[in-house]
């Protein structure tokens, strides 16, 4: 078979040959439609992630650890974790029997690969408890990831959302899709402090935050109150860390704004998630809910696997 083919850590796909894989005792051949390649994936490769031992065991091997495919009675399913080499970026994997769910009717393999990444704009109510008519500020919105949580925010009702960013055209994208207002990150620590201040109006109800480090600092530290003041809750969602992995958080962060962090995680469970991915499934099939794909070949893995220019596309490979 053909397949994106990694022969050394740091190092970028090849399409090659491949041998097929064969299913060993409750073990299935998923027949593979679409891989959507994230951030993760490349961290793995690149072996910059906590899970590169994983899922890259053995050299040669194929990356990517999910994606949407055919079982051998030609149900569509989502499936993951393939039994290394076995990555999803080839014609064919192997999964445990069981790891796998049906796709819904009606739902595009390519688009299936980014129903999960919705999932994390439905935390606001979740995790956060979101009531209707609240102001959500998404920190991080030009992502996928982001631009998928102004659109949820949104259809939930929310009253303000409030977008960042590091790029002013793909903010005016970002306003397209339902923000209010938007804010450019890449300035001045003092600049980013008076955009949150004049931006938050009555106050930050949700933050959904894709990014941490610097912006939330600077965030956080505009919510301490001057004065003594009975603190409106804002609460924070943990989601991302596009911009670090590590912020300094002061005590009065916590002690005086009202300010309330929560993990993206919190409040999920098997009946949860059931009812929040059947929420992004009708949103999905209605159109209300639009996803913004670069799809590409798997024979163009090579060069995809290094472009620089998605703009907040999710780049998803067809084999």
């Amino acid at each position: 078979m053909k397949a994106a083919v990694l022969h050394e850590i740091g190092g970028v796909p090849r399409y090659e040959d491949f041998p097929d894989p064969v299913a060993g005792e409750g073990e299935v051949i998923i027949d593979v439609k679409a891989v959507a390649v994230e951030n993760v994936d490349k961290a793995i490769v690149a072996g910059t992630h906590y899970a590169t031992g994983q899922f890259l065991t053995e050299l040669p091997a194929i990356p990517a650890f999910d994606g949407i495919g055919a079982l051998p009675d030609g149900t569509l399913v989502g499936f993951g974790n393939p039994r290394p080499p076995y990555g999803a970026l080839a014609e064919k994997t192997v999964v445990a029997a069981g790891a796998y769910v049906p796709i819904p009717e009606g739902i595009d393999p390519a688009v299936a690969t980014v129903l999960a990444t919705a999932i994390t704009g439905m935390s606001i109510t979740t995790a956060a408890g979101f009531v209707p008519g609240e102001t959500v500020l998404v920190q991080g919105a030009t992502g996928v990831a982001g631009r998928l949580a102004v659109q949820v925010a949104r259809l939930l009702g929310a009253g303000r959302i409030v977008a960042t960013g590091r790029d002013d055209d793909q903010l005016r994208d970002v306003l397209a899709l339902g923000a209010d207002t938007i804010i450019n990150t890449a300035v001045g620590d003092d600049a980013l402090a008076r955009a949150f201040t004049e931006a938050k109006g009555d106050g930050y109800d949700v933050v959904l935050d894709y990014l941490w480090g610097r912006p939330t600092e600077i965030l956080l530290r505009t919510l301490v109150p001057e004065s003594f003041a009975f603190p409106k809750p804002t609460r924070l969602i943990q989601v991302g860390e596009a911009a670090s992995r590590a912020l300094t958080l002061a005590a009065e962060s916590l002690r005086t704004s009202g300010v309330e962090i929560y993990g993206a995680a919190k409040g999920l469970d098997a009946q949860t998630m059931g009812t929040v991915y059947g929420q992004i499934v009708e949103w999905t099939r209605s159109g209300e809910l639009t996803f913004d794909l670069a799809t590409i070949p798997l024979s163009d893995i090579e060069t995809a696997w290094q472009r620089t220019d998605l703009r907040g596309k999710r780049l998803v490979v067809l084999p």
